[in-house]
């Protein structure tokens, strides 16, 4: 069980890494002059390739946390009112990825209607995302 928890640590944190970087190109993206092609293009290919990446850290990531939770039990015990909860927030953050891919294809085709600032406040959505469930995962409130 130690190593399925190892992979799905490292998973995690490397999805969020995408998640805490992508938004940060969005902001960039968000600021490019009207005209400069090659820039925006650039940028463009950057999210593409970082999306890409970071929905390959996210299946292995929900994989081994599903395998961590029906296959050994993890937060199915009585009183395991932090898991909900954890659950809630791992449903959060695929609504967060599903909105970056919505995004990156609004900018893919030029629709888009956000300012750098709004991105900047998206991007601290994640952060809050992880520390909510690191909170809940090493603090355990809500267990009796």
């Amino acid at each position: 069980m130690l190593w399925i928890k190892s992979f799905h640590i490292i998973f995690v944190a490397s999805w969020f890494a995408g998640l805490f970087y992508l938004p940060r190109i969005f902001v960039n993206l968000a600021m490019v002059a009207p005209g400069s092609v090659a820039e925006r293009e650039r940028l463009l290919l950057m999210a593409r390739k970082l999306m890409r990446f970071t929905h390959l850290l996210a299946v292995p990531a929900v994989l081994l946390g599903l395998w961590l939770w029906l296959g050994y039990g993890i937060g199915r015990s009585a009183g395991s009112g932090w898991m909900h909860a954890k659950l809630a927030v791992v449903v959060l953050v695929l609504g967060y990825h599903h909105m970056c891919m919505r995004l990156l294809r609004q900018f893919e085709r030029g629709h888009n209607q956000r300012s750098h600032v709004w991105f900047r406040w998206f991007n601290e959505l994640p952060v809050l995302l992880m520390v909510a469930a690191v909170v809940l995962v090493v603090v355990k409130p809500w267990q009796s």
